[in-house]
């Protein structure tokens, strides 16, 4: 175990084995809650940032979209109305009780014949090779273990042409509004938390894992190592919210 390697785990240092069992247990006990949990921890801002991320992801009737770290579907949704019925979306999460929560809303909504459902881990996809138009991960690369491994299998699965859009958390660009946002998410959003889910060191671990997770030059720089070109990246919300953009051509 002496020699076993460490990645982080919100603050702490954890062995990789470890990582994504306790990602897992995470999730496990914000699934039920998750939509209501988004709509308290951004006031509801995270409708446009995902709208945003629609809107720059290009997808068109009879595209193929892989939607990875899908949560309870809200991009999911948007992409099987845009694709239609000549089109497909792969809803995948690498959480099992997610993915239950999000297939039930999926079905609930009517969104059942362009619509399959994929279990599955971020860095190992069990995809083919130059298969997907779009993949994008919204609020999940953070908590991938080995992200430029994930961008890796990304670059692998997309068709030449394809793009990856990834919505996430980042680096305030205001020093004033980093530390309100420092002060939010670690006094008044843990209390959210156990409050609504009676789960307040999730959501602890939670804004750790932002923190932690790169800043827009470095995952840029990460996603032209992976073969990514003309990346780019979109600040929302004064950098709180990036959402990267890069083609494989």
């Amino acid at each position: 175990m002496k020699d076993e390697k460490t990645t982080h785990f919100g603050y702490q240092d954890v062995p990789v084995s470890e990582k994504a069992s306790r990602v897992r247990e995470v999730f496990d006990s914000v699934a039920n809650k998750y939509d209501l949990m988004n709509d308290l921890m951004s006031f509801g801002i995270h409708r446009l940032w995902k709208r945003q991320a629609i809107e720059l992801s290009g997808v068109r009737q009879g595209q193929r979209v892989l939607d990875l770290a899908a949560g309870t579907g809200d991009l999911s949704a948007r992409f099987s109305g845009l694709v239609g019925d000549d089109g497909l979306v792969v809803f995948s999460d690498i959480n099992a009780s997610m993915l239950f929560v999000g297939r039930e809303r999926m079905e609930d909504q009517g969104r059942v014949g362009n619509m399959h459902y994929v279990q599955a881990d971020a860095q190992h996809l069990p995809f083919p090779d130059n298969h997907f138009d779009c993949v994008t991960i919204g609020f999940g690369l953070r908590n991938v273990t080995d992200k430029q491994l994930a961008l890796n299998a990304i670059f692998r699965i997309l068709k030449p042409s394809g793009r990856l859009l990834v919505l996430e958390f980042s680096k305030p660009t205001n020093k004033a509004l980093e530390k309100v946002y420092d002060l939010y998410s670690f006094s008044l959003l843990p209390k959210i938390g156990k409050l609504v889910t009676d789960d307040e060191e999730s959501y602890r671990y939670l804004a750790e894992s932002i923190r932690m997770h790169p800043d827009q030059e470095t995952l840029k720089a990460m996603m032209e190592h992976a073969g990514f070109e003309r990346c780019d990246y979109f600040n929302l919300t004064g950098g709180v919210v990036a959402i990267h953009r890069g083609y494989k051509l």
